[in-house]
């Protein structure tokens, strides 16, 4: 009998008392001391089937046909190992394979349709999941991944926050959930929640640096890919439920979710609430900046002392319900499911107010004194897996969704902005058996969405962008080696209806300018620049490819690089915006524009400049030990981006409400304490972001556990040699558990170490430290596992300005908090 073994696995014939039955393998998985695994996962990949051992370590597969077969096993506490093996006519029937400890949490990732594990995977992949994700999870995505390697928080006064990974974040980094987009318009302002829960998330996947090959051109700075069951895979019947009351905040929320099934039907439901106050923060001193013309007037008030964060309540609640159609026929075996999911969401919006407003002291003190949201979407998503047994196609995986979304911004009880979003979105991978040992396929991808803002902070015209793209994908192993190819082109189609007729009220940004003299400007156009036609419909063709190698140089070791060359096209916001952000407090002009200034004039006209794709060509080097009682991931990275659309400092200021018909409406309407808000205006350069991140892992004992994490990244424009503005900080965190039968204790201490790489309009962020602590007793009785827990989050109390937020000195971090609750699982 011929055996191909990878590297990876060490395979022992013995002596099983199984029948000899043909076309079939037999075998038992055991630790490095010989003793059975129970509950260890073999999966066939030809077929994507999936077979777990019993209390001896067993497992049985049946009716296969001979040939040559790739096992993946997999367990917890265990390193993942893959196994090649020929099938003679007589079957398998005394295979033993052993699986090494790690101290790593080693879990399969699903955003790629690559079978693998963080430590298999040429690309960095993060993944929370379990205990650690309940215990880390917060009222915002960004905060609950903040502390994973890699990824920050844009942090907008807890109300509002999306992840950033290595510096970048927007329409750079794609949110999905089960492998589509969220379809909401966080990646539009930093003051827009991201429209999903991870209430009843079973896993969030964090893919660093580009996945355009499997997510599309948004995703050229990573992917955040929210793992649930909304649709089942199976019948087994079990739940989970919680309450939790935080101190901070008084915050109160509950969440249940239930996945049961009959015969070949599978259900789900899922539901969650949550309710919290203004957030307490360290008193601290809070510096008001005021017009010199006022200067006398607030001089005695230059300072306020605050203690909390004042119009940053939230109340949420949503509900899922999903069923699937299991099947396993001889010609082919999987699942159909179909889901529906509402959220509602309703939040304030700190430091969102309007610069003529005189403010009061009830403004300070009264949460119902300022701007809040209303956030609604109704989402409804399809999954297919099915895997043939015949013919070249193994596997088909549709994946399908419509996504309905707004957003309303309300002030004085009034709709003063709505945002919508209405997305279709449908994808197909059709996986290939291996052909001469390469396994792949292709994947087709469409997506459309059609946004559009009404109102008075409406800076983006109304907008549709349509994508086709052919993906194609392979990998194979070379003994030792893996390696991963892949390409992707799309078709992006933008239709806008930019106005061309704003005229501005601009000042100076120079101290030495007097404040009485102003220019006005306004968006024009030229017979020598890009026509309106051309504008109104934009069309890019972004194509990116990669290519991979993960070399196992010796047993638990294994080296991994990867090169990509991805490409973007810039967002329809980075384009067209035109109009005043008040939750960034700037004024913001799209790419579609330039600056023109002389000495007589100062006005925005239509580009000469063609627009550009942005191209990103990143390098990922990691170096991973996975195996024994000490554990390590290292990764080194750099990323070039040629045509990187970013916001530049334009040296103006203009009135929050400055557009008016005429030049002399500008001039009379001006409000006498309308703020002066900075005027930005997109622009491409090149730019390059590299760093680090590192893990290291100590099992010390079976109860103890300790780990080290470490991420920097640095982020410049290469010509101009300045650094991008709200670029994370050097971050260092430590953290120890212990995991004892009844109860378990797990502290972490991170510092964020000052950040003076500021750009030129942007102010230095000094470091903090912040110690959190979480204590869980267990429980069991009633069939079911009952957690009572405890968490103190900012023991310390440390006053922490995040520097990658628009609201740092006015929305600091979350003061000490102590949170009190429980989970049961049945």
């Amino acid at each position: 009998m011929k055996r191909a073994l990878s590297i990876t696995c060490s395979v022992t014939i013995l002596a099983f008392p199984f029948s000899a039955i043909a076309q079939f393998i037999q075998g038992q998985v055991t630790d490095h001391n010989n003793q059975p695994i129970s509950q260890a996962e073999v999966e066939l990949i030809d077929t994507n089937t999936k077979f777990t051992t019993n209390s001896n370590g067993q497992f049985s597969i049946n009716n296969i046909k001979p040939g040559h077969y790739e096992l993946h096993l997999s367990a917890k506490q265990f390193a993942h190992k893959n196994v090649h093996l020929d099938v003679p006519t007589q079957g398998v029937n005394d295979l033993v394979i052993q699986l090494n400890s790690s101290s790593i949490e080693v879990i399969d990732v699903t955003a790629s349709p690559f079978h693998g594990s963080q430590i298999e995977s040429a690309q960095p992949v993060s993944i929370l999941s379990g205990e650690q994700l309940k215990a880390q999870q917060a009222a915002t995505l960004g905060d609950t991944l903040k502390y994973q390697v890699g990824v920050h928080s844009s942090f907008y006064g807890s109300v509002a926050s999306s992840p950033i990974i290595r510096g970048l974040d927007g329409p750079r980094v794609l949110i999905a959930q089960n492998g589509l987009d969220v379809g909401d318009v966080s990646r539009v302002g930093p003051d827009h929640a991201v429209a999903t829960s991870a209430a009843s998330a079973e896993q969030i996947e964090i893919l660093r640096g580009p996945a355009t090959l499997f997510f599309g051109s948004g995703a050229i700075g990573g992917v955040v890919n929210i793992v649930d069951q909304r649709i089942p895979k199976d019948t087994v019947t079990e739940g989970q439920y919680q309450l939790e009351y935080n101190t901070v905040n008084q915050q109160k929320q509950a969440s249940l979710s239930v996945k049961s099934g009959l015969e070949n039907f599978a259900y789900y439901a899922d539901a969650f609430v949550s309710d919290s106050q203004s957030y307490n923060i360290p008193s601290y001193q809070l510096e008001e900046d005021h017009d010199e013309e006022h200067e006398d007037e607030a001089e005695s008030h230059q300072q306020e002392s605050i203690d909390k964060v004042n119009n940053s309540q939230a109340k949420s609640s949503g509900f899922t319900l999903g069923s699937s159609y299991l099947f396993n026929h001889a010609s082919a075996q999987g699942f159909v499911g179909l889901s529906y999911g509402y959220l509602d969401r309703e939040y304030g919006i700190p430091g969102h107010s309007h610069g003529h407003e005189e403010e009061t002291e009830s403004d300070h003190s009264e949460d119902e004194a300022g701007v809040y949201a209303d956030m609604r979407q109704h989402r409804v998503q399809l999954l297919s897996e099915i895997n043939l047994t015949d013919g070249f196609i193994n596997q088909v995986n549709l994946k399908a969704g419509y996504t309905d979304y707004q957003h309303k911004e309300i002030e004085d009880n009034q709709v003063a902005t709505l945002f919508t979003n209405e997305s279709n979105e449908v994808r197909a991978e059709l996986m290939h058996k291996a052909l001469d040992d390469w396994r792949g396929g292709i994947s087709l991808h469409y997506k459309k969405t059609d946004q559009a803002a009404v109102g008075e902070e409406a800076f983006t015209p109304a907008s549709s962008t349509e994508e086709y793209a052919l993906a194609w994908m392979e990998e194979r192993h070379f003994g030792n080696w893996l390696v991963q190819l892949g390409a992707r082109f799309e078709h992006i189609n933008i239709e806008a209806q930019p106005d061309f007729a704003k005229e501005l009220d601009l000042h100076s940004i120079d101290e030495n300018h007097d404040e009485d003299e102003h220019d006005h400007a306004h968006g024009e156009e030229s017979d020598e620049h890009l026509s309106l036609a051309e504008l109104n419909q934009l069309e890019f063709n972004p194509l990116s490819w990669s290519v991979g190698t993960v070399w196992d140089f010796t047993p638990g070791y294994n080296i991994a690089l990867s090169y990509s060359q991805a490409e973007r096209a810039p967002s329809s916001a980075e384009l067209f915006s035109f109009g005043p952000h008040l939750a960034a407090n700037t004024y913001e002009i799209g790419a579609i524009y330039q600056l023109h200034q002389d000495e007589t004039e100062t006005h925005f006209e239509i580009t000469e400049s063609r627009l550009k794709l942005e191209r990103s060509n990143n390098i990922d080097l990691s170096l991973r030990k996975f195996e024994g009682d000490i554990g390590f991931l290292l990764n080194l990275f750099y990323n070039r981006v040629d045509n990187y659309y970013y916001q530049t400092h334009t040296g103006l200021q203009t009135p929050m409400h400055a557009e008016h018909e005429d030049e002399s409406a500008a001039v009379e309407e001006t409000h006498e304490h309308d703020a002066l808000l900075p005027v930005y205006l997109f622009n491409t350069a090149d730019a390059k972001l590299y760093g680090y991140e590192a893990e290291i892992f100590w099992q010390y004992n079976q109860a103890l556990k300790f780990k080290l994490q470490s991420d920097y990244v640095r982020a410049q424009l290469i010509d101009e040699k300045t650094d991008l503005p709200r670029t994370p900080p050097l971050r260092v965190g430590a953290n120890v558990n212990y995991q004892a039968d009844d109860y378990s204790l797990d502290m972490s201490v991170h510092r964020y170490f000052t950040q003076d790489k500021i750009e030129a309009y942007e102010s230095e962020t000094h470091g903090y430290t912040v110690l959190d602590f979480n204590a869980n007793y267990y429980l069991s009785g009633f069939s079911q596992d009952l957690t009572l827990y405890f968490k103190a989050q900012n023991l310390t109390n440390e006053l922490g300005l995040v520097h990658s937020s628009f609201l740092k000195e006015k929305a600091p971090l979350l003061g000490r908090n102590f949170a009190v609750g429980f989970r049961g699982y049945f």
